[in-house]
């Protein structure tokens, strides 16, 4: 898998950089987990993980390229004011619990 990172965009208001991103991946593999992708992007840009948020990941059909956007904050914090809480629960490495059906 390689990181490319295509565009960065410095947004000062929300302490952020928006990263525009492409992955190529070999032929005979899997579209890469979104854990994977952010430890990735965050060596690419020389930074902790826990401060990469992937926001949108999209495989083109019948390529083996993936294109997506991720956030990139200042600090945790910044990130757990702005970011929703749905995109910290899919950038989390836990998975959430499933309750077992009685």
């Amino acid at each position: 898998m390689q990181v490319k990172i295509e565009s960065t965009k410095d947004n000062l208001l929300l302490k952020r950089k928006e990263v525009g991103f492409t992955i190529m991946q070999g032929s005979k593999e899997k579209t890469p987990e979104r854990l994977e992708v952010r430890k990735a992007l965050a060596i690419e840009m020389k930074l902790g993980d826990d401060v990469v948020f992937i926001k949108k990941m999209r495989t083109k059909t019948g390529t083996n390229i993936t294109q997506g956007i991720a956030n990139v904050y200042q600090t945790v914090e910044q990130a757990k004011l702005v970011e929703p809480e749905y995109i910290i629960k899919r950038n989390s490495p836990e998975k959430p619990k499933e309750e077992a059906a009685a």
